[in-house]
């Protein structure tokens, strides 16, 4: 593909229009933590590929026609892991579950969605329970990235940081895999925290911070971790985080974390994607626009919808040409390299 002609692809997408069969089944198992004889069986599930065709075509695929997008990574709904319901046979199941959901689009729109997994966390669980979930989506489903999440109690944040050796039988598979991590947390069981307008925004700085302070890379130097949302309050405050890494003896941001770490363009508005692109370094920020996510409703100041970043890479003035082909492809490319390897399988 020509850097005229980039190949725009999203890799920050979530299946929220799944059948309404998904959600019926996940209040039945919840129910089931009352009373373990009412447990459903995964089995009973049935959800139809028409069902899942109709989903996608009249949601998702129809966006991403009427916007110009391509290809999309495609991972289970970020809200419904709610890793803190239940304990980890709960999220297991579950995670089986949409993983499954994820793949089964995967296959039915090859040339548009290919996945990225969920994993079956529980609060105070070791995360190499996670392993076989996560090597049966790389190995099985062909997945090319996973979501983790840094606070699986749902707002409570009583998991070690980022950087702790808790998280590294994670980071090795990661690394065995070639395959980055998207941060990202889930439903706030905290009402504190709104769930996608605080605990989203105060995961991703979080995050970002927890890094900063540590030497996680120091150990992992082929680690890559995609801070989602813009990365928080990340780029807005980078003096700070730069400041704060002086402070604390760091080496600069640059060298610290920025071969590791890259951020998304799930910003939505304008002066905020100008901001991103012109506080962070091209190499570290991969288009996404998380349609159909949090905000789904029209900007009244522009009349398009809010979650059409699109329109905003293509309008900063922050960006040649060459570094919008980066942005839209190239940068995927690099932090998703089985996403690489399966597209020039294809031949594209």
């Amino acid at each position: 593909m020509s850097q005229a002609q980039p190949l725009i692809i999203d890799v920050h997408g979530h299946y929220t229009t799944a059948p309404a069969a998904l959600g019926a089944w996940r209040d039945l198992q919840i129910a089931a933590l009352k009373d373990p004889s009412q447990k459903p069986d995964p089995k009973a599930l049935k959800i139809s590929d028409d069902e899942l065709r109709e989903s996608i075509e009249k949601n998702q695929l129809r966006l991403m026609k009427e916007r110009g997008s391509d290809l999309t990574i495609f991972s289970p709904r970020a809200s419904f892991m709610a890793h803190h319901i239940g304990d980890f046979e709960t999220s297991s199941t579950w995670a089986a579950i949409c993983n499954e959901l994820c793949y089964r689009v995967s296959q039915l729109f090859p040339d548009n969605f290919i996945g990225a997994a969920m994993l079956p966390q529980s609060p105070g669980v070791d995360p190499k329970t996670c392993i076989p979930e996560l090597e049966r989506c790389v190995k099985d489903y062909g997945f090319v990235g996973i979501n983790l999440n840094p606070d699986p109690s749902g707002g409570h944040w009583n998991s070690p940081p980022l950087t702790d050796r808790h998280w590294y039988p994670i980071y090795e598979k990661m690394v065995e895999h070639d395959i980055p991590a998207m941060i990202h947390v889930s439903t706030s069981c905290n009402s504190c925290f709104h769930t996608t307008g605080s605990h989203y925004l105060n995961a991703d700085t979080t995050a970002f911070m927890q890094c900063l302070q540590g030497d996680l890379f120091k150990d992992f130097p082929t680690l890559k971790f995609l801070i989602p949302h813009g990365g928080g309050a990340v780029p807005y405050h980078w003096g700070r985080f730069r400041g704060l890494a002086q402070e604390m003896k760091k080496p600069l941001l640059d060298e610290h974390l920025l071969n590791n770490i890259f951020f998304d363009t799930c910003v939505y508005h304008q002066p905020g994607i100008d901001l991103l692109t012109k506080v962070i370094p091209v190499k570290n920020i991969l288009f996404a626009s998380e349609m159909i996510g949090a905000v789904r409703g029209i900007d009244p100041q522009t009349g398009y919808y809010y979650d059409d970043t699109k329109r905003y890479v293509n309008a900063t003035e922050n960006l040649t040409d060459e570094e919008r082909f980066l942005v839209y492809e190239g940068n995927a490319r690099r932090v998703f390299p089985r996403l690489d390897a399966a597209l020039k399988a294809r031949g594209r």
